[in-house]
């Protein structure tokens, strides 16, 4: 693994300076002094403290007399990181994982400053340990893991008193939540009150990828209790001991806690997170049109999955307008594979012209191919359920296996979002040769690498060399013999969920709607140069994450105004943002990007 920083911090710091705004950065009033200064990880320095700064906030004596630079205290904490990683190797890779997650941690705890910083510069390394697959890991260990608060947490003994309790919350302001209920964390499933693992990581990346104000965000753990019978006997558990709430009371309670960040924090954007299927699109559609909220499992999944999917029509030479001709086999009728049909059925209307077409999709759970004839089928896959008349051609009908539709339909793409490990097994790859496109498409989409539906080596070996590849998980690129190599793509929702969140912010949007969400995945498709996308690379690299927030934030921002939802920002009304060109809506979106360097501290009484 390759270090931006081992000995120096210098180059990594010096390509970060773009990111900063030209101006000093102004002083910042504080109202402690002493001690409580150093034990608040947002104004602490460490050593960094000047000397004169040190004897307005009463910090002589409180710390070794020399003083160490930003650029120093960076590089010592990288040579910790890198020898912890060299003091690791062999070991399990939860352990080295978990150990890694560890420091990151406790630097957060004292210096957040310098966190973010380490964070922004070597995002493409410490993106998997702070997010996907380790927070998985973490979320699982919570309860043994512990060590402060980190957000804030509503239970269902709360009812009643959420308005009051939103209130403890010290920031004045917050731009930015992200909610979960722990009901279906990744592919883990209920795991109750330790899901808060979740929104701290997403929120982590808002902050790296995005630039929002880590002061202004803030992870919410709703505990309406747990049906996971080991974490209700096990006696550290910390959330509530009783089965989750279900019905009009679990909505009450969710109710009661959307009106009240409203209230206090009427332009934060909330994004919910790893609610089971049946309430994800329940709440979704509840409160979607009432304020500023997305799903990013059912939302940004599907955003991640469009712009991987144009971006294949891309690699077969295709003008995009052909993604209407794709056949496109989903595997997974949870929250995620419908949201991916809905999100690629809007493109196709919206590439066409024309209302919705659901021809060219086929949708299969557990028990295989979905159609019109199941009973009891959800209202969400109703509208991909096959009639009799559209697949009896083929030789389909109710519940047809998997491999009995890849052989039929010859589809162009097999989507996988099953949480399933290993459903697409050898016969179904070799199935894919036989497919209709050029260069097929393969999408292992679920989390964490065990539940991917197959290995990106696995994918290359049996469907063979000519075919582009997607996964939820970093699979590592696949060497094919003769110097060629199979390059494998993670769909990360990291590319989308911070430009949405950002893009909606900064434009004052009073909703997120479908167009802006769409928006942002077509800008994400166009992202990439026709040469990378012909050797089969659909997603750029996550060391440009910050350009491309910028860029799929600006989308969003011009959609939101050409909706007539942008109510605009601070002094920077709806009227100024329409008159942006494409260009300064990018410029506008960059300057509303933070970015960590220590403030000059001032005392107030």
């Amino acid at each position: 693994m390759m270090w931006k920083v081992t000995r120096s911090a210098t180059s990594s710091l010096r390509q970060s300076r773009r990111w900063m705004s030209a101006a000093i950065p102004g002083p910042c009033i504080v109202h402690k002094r002493g001690a409580d200064i150093l034990h608040d990880p947002w104004f602490n320095k460490d050593t960094g403290f000047p000397l004169m700064e040190r004897d307005r906030l009463g910090l002589r004596g409180l710390l070794p007399p020399r003083v160490i630079s930003f650029e120093q205290q960076y590089a010592r904490f990288m040579d910790s990181y890198v020898s912890l990683e060299k003091n690791t190797q062999g070991q399990p890779s939860d352990s080295v994982s978990l150990a890694k997650w560890r420091i990151l941690n406790r630097l957060h705890d004292r210096n957040e400053t310098l966190y973010y910083r380490v964070l922004i510069d070597n995002i493409k390394n410490l993106a998997p340990i702070i997010y996907t697959p380790t927070v998985g890991l973490v979320c699982q260990n919570y309860s043994g893991l512990y060590r402060r608060p980190r957000g804030m947490y509503f239970s269902a003994k709360d009812k009643g008193e959420m308005m009051s309790v939103i209130y403890n919350w010290p920031a004045r302001q917050v731009d930015m939540i992200v909610l979960t209920d722990g009901s279906r964390i990744l592919g883990l499933g209920d795991l109750g009150v330790q899901g808060i693992g979740i929104p701290v990581g997403k929120l982590d990346i808002y902050v790296a990828a995005a630039g929002i104000n880590p002061q202004r965000i803030l992870p919410v753990m709703l505990d309406v209790g747990t049906n996971n019978p080991k974490l209700l006997e096990d006696p550290l558990y910390l959330g509530l001991r009783q089965p989750r709430l279900e019905g009009d009371e679990y909505l009450a309670i969710v109710d009661e806690f959307i009106e009240a960040i409203h209230t206090r924090w009427p332009k934060a954007v909330v994004q919910f997170e790893d609610f089971q299927m049946k309430w994800a699109f329940e709440t979704l559609e509840r409160y979607r049109k009432r304020f500023c909220m997305f799903n990013d499992d059912i939302q940004g999944t599907a955003g991640v999955a469009l712009a991987g999917l144009l971006a294949a029509v891309r690699a077969q030479r295709r003008p995009l307008t052909d993604f209407a001709n794709q056949k496109i086999v989903v595997v997974g009728a949870g929250s995620a594979g419908l949201g991916v049909l809905k999100m690629a059925s809007q493109a196709v209307s919206r590439m066409t012209e024309s209302t919705a077409s659901y021809s060219h999709f086929f949708l299969l759970d557990k028990d295989g191919l979905v159609t019109k004839e199941r009973k009891g089928i959800d209202p969400a896959a109703a509208p991909f359920a096959k009639s009799h008349s559209e697949i009896e051609g083929l030789g389909l009908g109710e519940g047809s296996s998997l491999i009995e539709v890849v052989k039929k339909v010859k589809p162009h793409v097999l989507l996988g979002l099953s949480g399933v490990g290993g459903v697409f097994n050898e016969q179904v790859l070799k199935a894919m040769r036989d497919s209709d496109s050029t260069k097929p498409a393969i999408f292992a989409m679920s989390n964490p690498m065990a539940n991917a539906e197959c290995s990106a080596a696995d994918a290359f070996k049996y469907a063979g060399e000519n075919i582009v590849f997607a996964s939820g998980s970093p699979f590592a690129n696949v060497e094919l013999g003769s110097g060629k190599t199979g390059n494998v793509n993670q769909a990360n929702n990291m590319y989308l969920f911070p430009g949405i969140g950002l893009g909606s912010l900064v434009s004052g949007a009073r909703i997120i709607t479908d167009k802006m969400l769409q928006a942002a995945a077509e800008r994400l498709a166009s992202y990439m140069t026709d040469e990378e996308i012909e050797s089969g690379i659909l997603y750029p690299s996550i060391d440009s994450i910050r350009d491309i927030t910028a860029e799929v934030g600006a989308a969003v921002l011009r959609e939101a105004i050409a909706e007539e939802v942008a109510e605009g920002r601070g002094d920077v009304g709806p009227k100024e943002l329409s008159h942006m060109s494409k260009e300064e809506t990018v410029q506008y979106v960059r300057n509303n990007m933070w970015f960590p360097v220590y403030s000059p501290l001032v005392h107030e009484k």
